[in-house]
């Protein structure tokens, strides 16, 4: 039986197992192995740590970095030996094991160890590997956080580690949609919500203030979180693990900048990083900002609570401090967008106390930072803005908690800048501390008055007595002036509620107190005046204090009076608090304040007693007191007539006030109750009983008037102000009001109006004559007194023949005061004997001066007094004294009267006043009537009317209505001849012609029927008539001529008014008849006569169609009776719409009114919808007349348009397409009208039927109608654009009204429409919409947009630029320069501004459908702009929207190509831009297919412009998409080196560009050598010469662009295409192969290692040289010589010289012919045989080589050159062969001294001496050839030295040259060859 083995414990059991791992490591001889292990093993012996047996803890641990206090005393070796060995750097830790360890298990030992490592390990892992470990180091943070900020730190600083390797997608782009989740943000907002305010906190973090625990933002807590918890080189770069913190804070901006986190999560931090001062960072915070700020609610509690904290900091020493000044600014900007943000009082008012006062301790207990400088001024003008916007929209309860401390500490601030003149350190004010003291001003003012009770409304108005004397003694400058100026202002409307009695009378003592003020003077307080206040302060009177404010009152006197130095701002706000209209419109109450009730309901309107006002103007102790002597200057003359005007009014308001006709206050308020006054009867009576009232029953008010009529008196006789005349007019209104008693105190100072009457003003003199008869013909006036004024003006008339100037004037006045005295005085029953003797002496002179007097001002007074006189009975027709007689007088009467004098036509109506009523035929009273009818051809309104009045006053007396305010005394109407048939007859024969067809007598006639029905209506003779004058009146309606009309309404008016109701229904029934249309009555009778037409408007040719008569004349000739219905139907349609032109007027509208209360129109609403259409005629009168009933018929319109709503739009809609022009264009406006203000639901069912009609009536035959149309459309595009604009509450009618009106615009009936305006409103509608939709409205609608926008940008150019382009020439202009102008005009062109819209609001949905239409665009676009158009949305898509467009960039990159080859050069370009814009999103195979294709254009092509287009393609690929290039660079390059040696200049600049940007150096050909001479090779043997052109000089600057040295390999590959470029003929440009030819040579070693290929470029090089062209040839010739001097190997002699000799031969021989022009570098033949000479001579003698030839062949060689050098010198001395000659001849004098020769064989010497002889034989060369000459001389003295004969004939050369050289530097050359010859 077998024994159990002893249990093991769970205790060994884990000791085992911790055993193996540390064996393992222990056996574990490589890093590679232990890494493996590690891999395995590490996360679990790290759980081990949460062994429940402390012998397993401790043998696992070993931390260096613990303390002992958090191990036991023992070591374990396995811990030990593990943190030993993972020290090298290339042992990877499993970082993500044991992140996830850390994540899963709460063990504080086990997640501290985890940490270490993956902190250790984070650094050693590829990029990819470390961001791999983000999700999982992302998820949970916020919790971790919540478990232990110690290890959050930790994981929050790796995160910024690894944010340091993660490479951020583009905006916008799918990766960037996705990164959210890949970084592991989306499965928790609290994950990102927690990163993302670490990440803002730590761009607020820093490190500058030295030994401090906390930064402005953040909290002690905050910064050591940051810090890793006191880690101090976790931020400095050069320690192990440490982080560079500007860096890090960019790289944080960007990752919250990306789509990991959402607008409202990254706001705050986005908010922190724009105020920070590296613009690095600034700049990407406001980048976020501007796309996060529409998706943030500044109306959310908690996010508001984490501004303020920012801003203010925390409580506590260890508490955040307050934010810098420039974060505060940014937030203070945003709570002044928040309404929500006035609810924090408490952090308001420390925000307050804090900006005011910087330097203080915050309430937080923490030292508040700085804020001087210019980001302290600009966050006090913040605070300040934020102030202002608390004001304005915190409620009551809030402002009354913070505004009085508020106002105090900002009157506190400014008081301590300096109060009330601002103290400054220089000589000007400083720019902040004047924008801080205006902003502080309008704060006070703001506060003050949003909480009015505790600041302002105190019983000594302290604050406005403050802000006052601010404004009149602050000289800090016209905007602190202003800044006051509008305090008062916001403060002003707190003082507009009613006031209790002692703070009104304290107001009102400072406010006058401060119009008393003048700049210059010491206010109260001793502070000097420099601004007026008296602006402010009478505003405040108007504003403040009640109507009735008597002090008030008198503040507007003294504005209006004010000095000269007043702006006129003062007088204007005078003037309206002196009206009770204007006073009323500045103080606006809840009721309605255009009835004259409100004075009743508010007391603030009640006008001040008459008494108070008298009192207080010109009452004892008064400014202008009446008791003072009379003459004594006047203060403030230019108020005192206002001041009587005034009182006038008041006295008149009061009196009538009872009345129902009281005028309403309104603008017309003054001149309706000055109609009253002066016309109606029984205001007239009521004003009499009031003022006998006043005598009886009010002292007061009596004593009062009595000082009103002194004062009235004393401005007419002192002549005080302007309008002086008015006091007067005052009194003599007054007069026949007033019992005479009331007159008793100005009949005393009758003498007083001697020199008024007098005067030379017209005005005074007419006001003191009546004045003058109504005092001095009273009983109780002293006659010593008026017979001495008399007497006076008895002189005056006497003498009126002699009377000039002035003179004139004076019985002007003299000749009114007696005329109104006598008939004054006959009235009164007082003509006394001796009056009568003046009576009759006065009628002589009146009469006189009729007869004889030819002075107009003398003649205006006779009749003015001899109508007076008649009037009243001082004069009788049949007792006119001798000599003169009645007949005389009427004859002059009338001679005056047709020419238009009005009072000559009231003398003849007054006098025929005093006529008997006789029976017999010639009476004076028919002859009078006579003589008035005889006024009918007078066209003269004005005159007619005053016909109408005399006539009715012969025919009635003074029983006539136009007498009522002619009596001016109180008492009865005067006695005057009865009648009894004269109104009767009057009235049968004006009727009789209103029915002439007489236009001047029908005219007259109308306006007399007029008065006579106005001025006799009420007698029984007119009652019995007012049914035919009612008839006559309506015949009038239809005329033609306007004021016939105006006189036919006023006549109805007046007839309605005076009828039963059986005469106003008939009216009615008549007036609706001719509205409507259904009844012609009131188009009148045609007889033969009648004007129908005005003349001309109806032309015949000889003359024209006007009257009935021609029309059937005309019908007659043309032999067409039914021409008369049609001219009638014109003359009819034109009658009836001149009648409804007099609906309106003079109270038509009236009567309609009173009709449709309790008449006909009552039961008849149809005709609403005809009445709102003619509201909009276009005829004035008709439109007037029709607003005018409207407002009468219709109280409620809104009510009435809502219910009668369907009927009138479609009465509209029916005949906006009538016959009728008027009909259209009114019913156009009316739609217009319609539409506006109301919802869609109300018209939605006819808008496409109102867009229809609009377009159609838009192209009417009537240019009115046609703006009419333009003008509808105008306004529903309004309502369509602020509908587009409106919130997400409009969106529903948006979406239907789009539905509805886009596809119409792209209709036949819109944008394809051929009505040029129609067109061009549809194309403007729908730029308009565009601009105003927002995405998701407009999306739908964006791909059918876009092709119809594109193909409209050539359908809608002008047709005169493609006149132009056709005609270029012409205009001086080339066509490239028309089309740079019209693509121009596309880029900036609104239409491209709408597209661009539209793409901006694409997504991939409508990407998906805008590709068909814009492919379809493309291929369709016929027109430059759309074909420029189409490839501008190209490239917009290609950089804007490239992440829902690269699926499509193959696509339309395939499609442009075959567009690019366009025949106008700028659409060529502009698609060849297209091409590499769209490059940037192709892809690669498609790219290298665009390469392709540019090759096959540039090299296949026969036409030669496909080789530009290739260019501008390749150009734009590498501008605009030069990643896509450099990726295929190899592929383009070599093309490209090849194609910019092309011949054309455009092409060649389009590849040496792209050459230029793209290849780094010169030396970048060797780059891709071999690509460029296989491609070159290639096309050497193309057909075209282009190409083959091309390839061939590509091959020479291959050579050229190589360097000094030429590899061997290389040499030999570019040799062959070098030979092969330069065979064939000879073309212009191949010296350039030739010149790279000798190159090559030069740079590489060529020669000497292929003895071949020696051979064959000698053949080259001399084949060349034999070529026959000139030009060519003096090329090849100087490459033969170059040639010669490289190679030294062959004796070359011979064949040289068979070539140039030749050469040099024929240039000698040519020497005489005569010198052509060539075309050839414009070189003449001459010069380039002169060149080719040279260059052959030189050639040859550098062909001579002792080293190469024999002795013999050298002599030979040089005596053959001899030779040939002496014919040429002899024929041709020019300088071009002379300096080749003496530069070979040096180089063979240098060559042949190298030969060791001691001396010189006889014949070489020889030759020699020959060679020696030919320098300097000439002395006509210029300096630098003789140089070339010396230098030879240099050169050939060595070999002189070898010969005594060459020696001395080179002496004797220097000899002879030296005599005649004057050169120094030659001078010079010869003393060297001379010293040479000397050694």
């Amino acid at each position: 039986m077998l024994t159990s083995a002893p249990t093991e414990s769970p205790e060994s059991k884990e000791l085992g197992l911790v055993g193996k791992v540390e064996l393992r490591v222990a056996l574990a001889d490589s890093d590679a192995k232990l890494e493996s292990i590690l891999k395995t093993y590490l996360p679990p012996l790290l759980l081990k740590l949460a062994s429940d047996y402390t012998s397993v803890r401790n043998k696992c641990v070993f931390d260096p970095v613990l303390t002992d206090a958090f191990l036991d005393t023992q070591v374990i070796s396995v811990c030990q030996h593990i943190n030993t060995r993972v020290k090298p750097q290339t042992i990877k830790l499993p970082l993500a094991a044991l992140l996830k360890q850390f994540k899963d298990n709460d063990n504080a030992l086990i997640r501290h160890f985890d940490l270490l490592y993956i902190q250790q390990g984070v650094d050693r892992i590829p990029t990819n590997d470390r961001l791999s470990l983000l999700p999982n180091l992302i998820r949970g943070l916020h919790s971790n956080y919540n478990e232990s900020t110690t290890h959050t730190a930790r994981l929050f600083n790796l995160l910024l580690k690894i944010l340091h390797s993660l490479s951020l997608p583009t905006r916008g782009s799918p990766e960037d949609v996705t990164i959210r989740a890949k970084v592991g943000l989306s499965e928790s907002t609290g994950d990102a919500d927690f990163v993302a305010m670490w990440l803002g906190k730590l761009i607020l973090f820093n490190l500058n203030h030295a030994g401090a625990k906390r930064c402005p933002g953040l909290s002690v807590e905050d910064c050591s979180f940051l810090q890793v918890h006191g880690r101090k080189d976790t931020w400095m770069p050069n320690a192990s693990g440490g982080m560079n913190l500007m860096e890090t804070k960019v790289m944080a901006a960007k990752f919250l900048s990306c789509g990991a986190f959402t607008d409202s999560e990254r706001f705050i931090p986005a908010l922190f990083a724009s105020a920070d001062p590296n613009s690095r960072l600034s700049d990407i915070g406001d980048d976020i900002l501007k796309r996060a700020t529409s998706s943030v609610s500044l109306e959310d509690r908690a996010f508001l609570e984490k501004l303020f904290v920012t801003y203010l900091g925390t409580r506590g020493s260890e508490g955040s401090l307050p934010a810098r000044a420039p974060l505060q600014t940014k937030i203070l900007a945003l709570l002044t967008r928040s309404k929500l943000s006035s609810s924090f009082v408490s952090q308001s008012i420390q925000i307050f106390r804090e900006g005011l006062d910087p330097e203080m301790e915050s309430g937080n207990g923490n030292t508040g930072l700085s804020k001087q400088g210019l980001e302290g001024s600009k966050l006090r003008s913040q605070i300040f803005a934020f102030t202002n916007w608390l004001a304005r929209i915190s409620p009551p309860e809030d402002i009354r908690a913070f505004a009085p401390n508020l106002v105090s500490q900002l009157r506190g601030y400014i008081e301590s800048q300096g109060w009330p003149r601002l103290q400054t350190d220089g000589p000007r004010p400083k720019a902040a501390d004047l924008s801080s003291r205006s902003y502080g001003y309008e704060s006070i003012g703001l506060l003050a008055a949003a909480c009015p009770d505790p600041i302002l409304l105190e019983p000594n108005l302290d604050m406005l007595r403050w802000l006052f004397s601010s404004l009149s003694a602050d000289p800090s400058g016209s905007d602190i002036s202003i800044s006051i100026e509008q305090a008062l202002g916001s403060v002003l409307g707190a003082f507009g509620q009613d006031l209790d009695s002692e703070l009104e009378a304290v107001l009102t003592s400072f406010l006058l107190h401060q119009m008393t003020l003048r700049p210059g003077e010491a206010d109260g307080t001793n502070f000097e005046i420099i601004r007026s206040t008296r602006f402010v302060a009478v505003r405040f009177a108007n504003r403040c204090l009640p109507y009735r404010n008597v002090t008030a009152r008198w503040m507007n006197l003294l504005a209006i009076g004010g000095d000269a130095n007043d702006r006129s701002e003062v007088k204007e706000e005078g003037k309206k608090g002196l009206d009770p209209y204007w006073y009323r419109m500045s103080n606006p109450r809840k009721v309605n304040l255009a009835t004259k009730n409100d004075a009743t309901h508010n007391a603030k309107y009640k006008f001040p007693a008459f008494f108070d006002l008298v009192e207080k103007f010109f009452g004892p102790g008064a400014e202008w007191d009446v008791q003072r002597r009379a003459g004594t200057q006047v203060s403030l003359p230019n108020a005192y007539n206002p001041a009587i005007s005034f009182c006038r009014s008041v006295l008149l308001y009061h009196a009538l006030s009872p009345m129902e006709k009281t005028p309403d206050i309104n603008a017309d308020w003054e001149r309706y109750m000055d109609a009253l006054v002066t016309n109606d009867e029984e205001s007239r009576a009521y004003l009499k009983n009031y003022m006998r009232s006043i005598l009886t029953t009010d002292p007061r008010s009596l004593e009062a008037l009595q000082t009103y009529l002194a004062a009235s008196f004393r401005s007419m006789t002192d002549q005080i102000g302007k309008d002086s005349n008015r006091c007067g007019e005052s009194i003599l209104e007054l007069a026949p009001l007033c019992p005479d008693s009331i007159l008793d105190e100005l009949m005393m100072n009758v003498s007083r109006l001697q020199s008024s009457v007098l005067s030379i003003q017209k005005p005074i003199r007419d006001t003191a004559t009546r004045v003058f008869g109504i005092l001095a013909s009273r009983e109780q006036c002293s006659i010593e007194i008026v017979q001495s004024m008399l007497h006076i003006f008895g002189q005056k008339i006497q003498f009126w023949r002699q009377a000039i100037g002035t003179g004139i004037l004076k019985v002007h006045g003299a000749l009114l005061a007696t005329s109104y005295f006598i008939s004054r005085l006959t009235y009164r029953g007082r003509m006394r004997l001796e009056y009568d003797e003046l009576r009759v002496a006065f009628v002589i002179s009146i009469l006189d001066i009729l007869s004889d007097s030819r002075d107009k001002v003398l003649l205006d007074a006779a009749v003015t007094a001899f109508a007076d006189l008649s009037l009243f009975g001082s004069i009788f027709p049949d007792r006119v004294p001798p000599p003169h007689s009645i007949s005389v007088v009427l004859q002059k009467l009338k001679e005056l009267s047709r020419n238009g004098d009005e009072k000559a036509i009231i003398a003849l109506g007054n006098l025929a006043m005093q006529c008997d009523e006789i029976e017999s035929k010639g009476s004076t009273l028919e002859s009078i009537i006579q003589i008035l009818y005889d006024l009918q051809d007078i066209r003269q309104p004005e005159v007619q009317f005053a016909v109408g009045s005399a006539l009715s006053c012969a025919a009635v007396g003074w029983r006539s209505k136009s007498l009522i305010a002619a009596l001016d005394i109180d008492g009865p109407l005067p006695q005057t001849p009865k009648r009894e048939t004269t109104l009767s007859k009057m009235f049968e024969k004006v009727m009789l012609d209103c029915k002439t067809t007489k236009p001047a007598l029908r005219q007259a006639s109308v306006i007399w029927l007029l008065c006579l029905v106005q001025y006799c209506g009420h007698l029984e003779d007119a009652q019995s008539r007012l049914q035919k004058c009612q008839s006559v009146f309506k015949g009038f309606l239809s005329d033609r001529e306007s004021l016939n009309q105006e006189s036919a309404s006023r006549g109805l008016t007046l007839v309605y008014e005076k009828g039963n109701r059986s005469l106003k229904d008939d009216l009615i029934r008549d007036l609706v008849g001719s509205f409507t249309g259904t009844n012609a009555g009131l188009a009148g009778k045609v007889s033969d006569e009648t004007q129908l037409f005005e003349p001309g408007a109806l032309p015949t040719g000889e003359g024209s169609v006007t009257t009935y008569k021609d029309i059937m004349g005309l019908a007659s000739e043309v032999g067409d009776p039914g021409l008369v219905y049609r001219f009638m139907s014109l003359a009819s349609n034109n009658a009836i719409w001149s009648s409804r032109a007099a609906f309106g007027r003079f109270g038509l509208s009236n009567i309609l009114s009173d009709s449709s209360v309790d008449g006909y129109l009552a039961q008849n609403p149809k005709l609403y919808p005809a009445l709102f259409r003619y509201r909009f005629d276009p005829n004035t009168n008709v439109r007037q007349s029709m607003n005018d009933i409207w407002n009468a018929l219709v109280k409620d319109p809104a009510a009435i348009i809502s219910r009668h709503f369907d009927g009138i739009i479609d009465d509209l809609l029916k005949n906006i397409l009538g016959k009728e022009w008027r009909v259209r264009q009114a019913s156009c406006a009316a739609i217009a009208d319609l539409v506006q203000g109301r919802p869609l639901e109300k018209y939605e069912k006819y808008l496409s039927q109102i867009w229809t009609v609009t377009f159609k009536v838009c192209d009417d035959i009537k240019a009115s109608v046609r703006i009419a149309a333009m003008s509808l459309a105008k306004v529903l595009t309004g309502v369509l654009t602020r509908s587009l604009e409106a919130a997400d509450s409009s969106t529903y009618s948006a979406n239907k009204m789009l539905k509805e009106v886009v596809p119409f615009l792209l209709s036949p009936s819109g944008l394809e429409s051929s009505a040029k305006d129609v067109q061009a409103f549809a194309l403007l509608t729908l730029l308009q919409i565009i601009k105003s939709s927002n995405g998701r409205t407009l999306r739908p609608f964006v791909p059918n947009l876009i092709g119809h926008l594109l193909a409209l940008l050539s359908s809608l150019e002008p047709e005169e630029v493609n006149y132009i382009h056709l005609n270029a020439g012409q205009y001086d202009l080339t066509t490239q320069q028309i089309d740079d102008a019209r693509l121009n005009s596309v880029r900036g062109s609104p239409m491209m501004e709408a597209i661009e819209r539209c793409l901006d609001i694409l997504n991939e949905e409508t990407m998906a459908q805008l590709c068909p239409s814009l492919e379809n665009a493309i291929k369709t676009a016929i027109g430059l702009p759309s074909k420029v158009g189409s490839t501008r949305v190209l490239v917009s898509l290609s950089t804007r929207h490239n992440y829902i467009f690269k699926k499509y960039a193959d696509q339309f990159l395939r499609l442009v190509r075959k567009q690019v080859l366009d025949r106008n050069d700028t659409v060529s370009s502009s698609y060849a831009v297209g091409c590499g814009y769209l490059a940037r999103l192709a892809s690669e195979l498609e790219t290298l297919n665009l390469v392709q294709y540019c090759k096959e254009l540039y090299f296949d092509s026969d036409d030669d412009r496909h080789r530009s287009v290739s260019g501008d393609i390749i150009y734009a690929f590498s501008k605009n998409a030069t990643d896509r290039f450099k990726s295929i660079v190899s592929d383009i390059l070599p093309f490209v080196f090849i194609a910019k040696h092309d011949a054309s200049e455009r092409v060649k600049d389009f590849f040496q560009d792209t050459w230029n940007e793209n290849a780094g150096g010169s030396r970048a050909v060797l780059l891709y050598l071999k690509e460029i001479i296989n491609l070159a090779s290639l096309h050497l043997d193309s057909p075209r010469w282009s190409v083959k052109n091309t390839s061939a000089l590509a091959i020479a600057d291959v050579v050229n662009s190589s360097g000094s040295r030429i590899s061997d390999s290389d040499a030999r590959m570019m040799w062959p295409a070098l030979e092969k470029a330069a065979s064939g003929k000879t073309w212009e440009g191949k010296e350039i192969i030739l010149q790279s030819l000798v190159r090559f040579v030069k740079i590489s070693k060529i020669l000497s290692l292929d003895e071949r290929i020696a051979k064959q470029i000698q053949t080259v090089v001399l084949r060349e040289s034999k070529r026959n062209n000139p030009d060519y040839r003096r090329h090849a010739l100087v490459c033969l010589g170059g040639f010669v001097e490289l190679q030294r190997t062959t004796d070359l002699f011979p064949q040289i010289y068979s070539i140039t000799e030749p050469i040099i031969t024929q240039a000698l021989d040519s020497s005489d012919e005569m010198d052509v022009d060539s075309l050839s570098k414009g070189f003449s033949s001459k010069l380039l045989t002169e060149i080719n000479l040279a260059n052959s001579v030189g050639t040859l003698l550098k062909s001579i080589d002792p080293q190469l030839q024999s002795e013999p062949a050298v002599l030979s060689s040089l005596s053959q050159c001899l030779d040939l050098l002496e014919k040429a010198l002899s024929v041709h001395g020019s300088r071009v062969v002379l300096d080749s000659i003496y530069d070979a001849e040096r180089g063979l004098f240098e060559r042949l001294n190298t030969e060791k020769q001691t001396s010189l064989t006889a014949s070489l010497e020889e030759v020699l001496v020959g060679y020696v002889k030919t320098m300097f034989s000439r002395h006509d060369r210029v300096e630098q050839t003789r140089m070339k000459a010396a230098e030879a001389l240099i050169a050939v003295a060595p070999l002189a030295c070898k010969s005594q004969r060459i020696a001395l004939v080179l002496a004797h050369t220097i000899t002879d040259a030296r005599r005649e050289e004057r050169s120094v530097s030659i001078h010079q050359c010869f003393d060297r060859a001379q010293k040479v010859l000397e050694e």
